[in-house]
């Protein structure tokens, strides 16, 4: 039975899935009235209008069309704190999963996507990654009438209650699910699935798919049962651009992604984009590295070195102030004080470093500390 288990599952077989979901309770009925004088909570966008929080959005293109170069965009930009096509992007860990492309080629999409965001790959510190390509990809079994979570799953959940993401990528439908594509209840079944991660992380899960033929003919981009389309919250549709009548691209560099359902925002909404030294631009909105970033990593190298060389900078305006002492180094890559104090802050606040306080209450002194585990 061993050998039917990929690299990946032997991998985490071991590793602790951290805090249990929670097990099913019965119905309870609370009263409309309960929300009286409650503060209503405002909706969470990943990129704002096109993927939600909380729930999973189903993006289906062409084979060929670029789908999966996208989608690692998405998560680079989300590592990164860039704009992706044109839109905003909520900033956080990404996790990348994919069972169609193998190391290299990820490492060349990526080399990619660092270039023209005039990024380095130390700045990709929270993507993760994983490529199962090759092997056994799927999520879920089939158990009777029902689909249970796979060893692979599990290891993808792990890793998310670890992490704590703000996104999960997941590529593609056809790999990773197990069932009939056009079993109804299967299929609401999977799509909770994956919904229980986002629910459970707090984050949005992305499932990239390939449309039918048929799909890709009446313009809907959807395959299999319509449950697809009515178990997913959000979905997109990543497509060439046809010349009307005819069956040739109008432009083979050409592309435009569309809202094709919505239910927290606005259907119909298109975004056109060009393939551009390797990845997909909305031409005027050409994300670049923004300073903020690249002064957050090298604040915390500064300050790793720091810590080796057993001397301490402070979080308080005086002689170590750190802002000040690293814009002072001479590896400090350009970065001022004032971007440094901007992420000092940032650091904070994202809890990738902490204030330490040492010494008696009269004489007690302060200082910054990376936090452990942080890369």
């Amino acid at each position: 039975m061993l050998d039917n288990v990929t690299r990946f599952e032997r991998e985490f077989a071991d590793r602790t899935l951290g805090p249990e979901t929670p097990s099913k309770k019965p119905a309870a009925f609370f009263s409309a009235a309960d929300f009286d004088g409650e503060e209503i909570p405002a909706r969470r966008w990943l990129v704002q209008d096109m993927i939600p929080f909380r729930t999973t959005t189903l993006m289906s293109g062409d084979g060929g069309t670029g789908k999966s170069q996208l989608s690692l965009q998405l998560a680079a930009s989300t590592a990164l704190a860039l704009a992706w096509i044109g839109r905003e992007v909520f900033q956080g860990t990404a996790l990348f999963f994919t069972a169609e492309d193998e190391r290299d080629e990820l490492h060349r999409r990526l080399a990619s996507i660092a270039n023209v965001y005039g990024a380095r790959f130390s700045d990709m510190d929270r993507l993760r990654i994983c490529s199962v390509a090759g092997d056994t990809a799927l999520l879920a079994n089939e158990v009777a009438d029902t689909l249970q979570p796979s060893p692979l799953y599990e290891a993808i959940e792990a890793e998310a209650a670890r992490q704590r993401p703000a996104l999960i990528v997941i590529d593609t439908l056809a790999d990773v699910y197990p069932a009939n594509e056009n079993d109804r209840a299967k299929v609401r079944q999977f799509v909770q699935l994956l919904n229980r991660l986002a629910m459970r992380f707090d984050c949005a899960v992305v499932l990239l798919s390939h449309p039918s033929l048929a799909g890709m003919s009446s313009g809907s981009g959807l395959s299999g049962s319509t449950a697809w389309n009515g178990s997913v919250r959000s979905r997109l549709y990543f497509k060439r651009i046809i010349e009307t009548g005819e069956e040739k691209e109008a432009d083979p560099d050409a592309r435009v992604l569309t809202t094709m359902k919505a239910n927290y925002a606005r259907t119909g909404d298109e975004v056109f984009l060009r393939w551009h030294d390797g990845v997909f631009i909305n031409e005027g909105a050409v994300p670049s590295i923004g300073e903020g970033v690249k002064a957050e990593r090298v604040f915390l190298k500064l300050l790793r070195a720091m810590e080796r060389q057993g001397r301490t900078v402070s979080p308080n305006r005086s002689n170590t102030y750190a802002p000040t002492v690293f814009a002072g180094m001479p590896d400090a890559e350009g970065v001022k004080r004032p971007a440094f104090t901007k992420a000092m802050e940032s650091l904070l606040s994202q809890e990738r470093i902490e204030v330490v306080k040492e010494g008696p209450p009269s004489k007690q002194r302060t200082h910054l500390k990376t936090v452990e585990g942080v890369e």
